[in-house]
């Protein structure tokens, strides 16, 4: 305004402030439809460039299945693994826990050449390790916020980090890489394929550093392969495996299973895992593993690493006598809600028949905690950081729109819909098994739940819900 009164050496007059006003506030709502459009532009296009990469990693997992050597691999557990899979950026490894026999590897060139980020996974290593160095006491909880307090148990059920951070932090580095290597970690299994990769083991870590490699697996590199001869030891009580593919009927008829190694753990401790894992599968975050059939134990794992986001699952059943070992890998966007545990879960469910739990092997049944469970959602801690994560990538794209309109609401979806996925986006049975093998008592018990199972009482002193006596009719 003022530069236009010194161009025309005078002051304007009313109307032609007026004018002037206009003009500007005209100048001011096109820069503004001019950002919105060009925030809208490179949003649509940084969409467009995820779906492209999304898109690729699943071509490319199909082009390796395609290309996969089935030779001496079990049809029947392939086909199971390939449609549980379906259209998903990813792999399978199907193997018998207790010789070491691979029924089938979907994607090959993923699971047995390719390193992963632990994620969540690395917490069975943190968990054993803090088992065999006393810091983890099984009668004892831990305090991992004002309102919980929890023992190993719900720890892996949960795939609380705080937890495991805190156990981590006290077994040390050293410590934690020996048990890693003893475990299978950072060596070849030995299977018998070519050009297997031998996985990486972090150098130094302090501090945070330590901690958050002891809950997240920061710079561990795993392959499919390895992780399932880790929970394979775990299911048969110590026996480092060496995976094997009979590629002949000769070879199959001679096969025998070959132990790597006796890893030196007592007993007592790979028993004081199951509970968790069964949990996990249970009420916990592997609730989409679930097998109505037979009991599952297994671990989850989602976090970013190899640029961009990893799911995992790692697991066996049934729980009283081992005879499948399913892990399951996905990136991008497949890799969140859990899909690697929906996969395995599917395997589990269509190979019931053949390998599930026998029907005079008891399983008790008791109502499940439901998908709303409070101390689910506060304890969860692997499902918080990644919708955090999912939140923050969503507010940066939405950023230079926001910018500009302040009242535009961003929405988040938490439950991802994937093009092609198969059958692994139906929700798992509703959860009506719930086995602990090694029931524990609590020293100390969690006050959240010692509120709740509280009956009320009356002024009277009695509980609501005490026995009543029937009286006969008096005459």
């Amino acid at each position: 305004m003022k530069a236009l009164e010194r161009k025309l050496h005078r002051p304007l007059n009313k109307r032609e402030r007026t004018a002037e006003l206009r003009r500007i506030e005209l100048r001011h709502r096109r820069d503004i439809e001019e950002a919105r459009r060009r925030a809208e532009a490179a949003r649509q296009a940084a969409i467009a460039r995820q779906r492209a990469l999304e898109q690729a990693m699943r071509d490319e997992t199909q082009a390796f299945i395609a290309k996969d050597d089935p030779t001496g691999e079990d049809p029947e557990v392939r086909r199971a693994a390939v449609n549980a899979l379906g259209n998903h950026a990813g792999t399978v490894v199907v193997m018998d826990p207790m010789t070491g026999k691979i029924y089938s590897v979907v994607n090959q060139e993923w699971a047995l050449r390719r390193g992963f980020k632990p994620c969540s996974t690395i917490k069975l290593v943190t968990g054993i390790a803090g088992l065999c160095e006393k810091v983890i006491n099984p009668v004892e909880v831990a305090d991992v916020s004002d309102k919980y307090h929890i023992d190993l148990t719900d720890a892996l059920a949960y795939s609380n980090n705080t937890y495991f951070q805190q156990v981590g932090g006290r077994v040390g580095f050293e410590k934690m890489i020996a048990y890693a290597s003893e475990l299978g970690l950072g060596e070849k299994t030995g299977i018998n394929a070519p050009n297997e990769y031998a996985g990486h083991l972090p150098l130094e870590k302090t501090g945070f550093a330590l901690n958050r490699m002891c809950s997240h697996g920061d710079d561990f590199e795993v392959t499919a392969v390895q992780l399932a001869t880790l929970v394979s030891a775990m299911a048969n009580g110590g026996k480092l495996l060496v995976p094997h593919v009979p590629k002949t009927a000769q070879e199959e008829a001679k096969f025998k299973s070959k132990v790597r190694r006796q890893i030196n753990i007592e007993q007592e401790y790979w028993r004081r895992m199951v509970p968790g894992m069964v949990g996990s599968v249970n009420y916990g975050s592997g609730k989409r593993a679930y097998d109505p059939l037979q009991t599952v134990a297994g671990k989850t794992g989602t976090c970013i690493g190899q640029g961009g986001w990893l799911g995992l699952f790692t697991s066996y059943a049934p729980l009283a006598n081992p005879r499948l070992a399913v892990v399951v890998i996905t990136r991008g966007s497949d890799a969140h809600g859990h899909i690697p545990a929906a996969v395995a879960g599917q395997i589990y469910r269509e190979l019931n028949s053949r390998f599930g739990t026998p029907v005079n092997l008891p399983i008790a049944t008791v109502p499940g905690a439901g998908s709303d469970d409070p101390k689910a959602a506060a304890l969860n801690e692997e499902e918080k950081d990644a919708a955090a994560a999912e939140a923050a990538e969503a507010a940066e794209a939405e950023a230079p729109t926001n910018t500009v309109d302040d009242n535009k609401a961003t929405t988040v979806s938490t439950s991802p819909a994937t093009p092609g996925s198969g059958g692994t986006e139906t929700p798992a049975p509703r959860n009506m098994v719930k086995r602990v093998l090694m029931p524990i008592e609590r020293h100390n018990p969690d006050p959240q739940k010692a509120e709740t199972s509280k009956p009320a009482v009356k002024s009277g002193g009695q509980p609501d819900d005490r026995p009543r006596r029937a009286r006969p009719n008096q005459q």
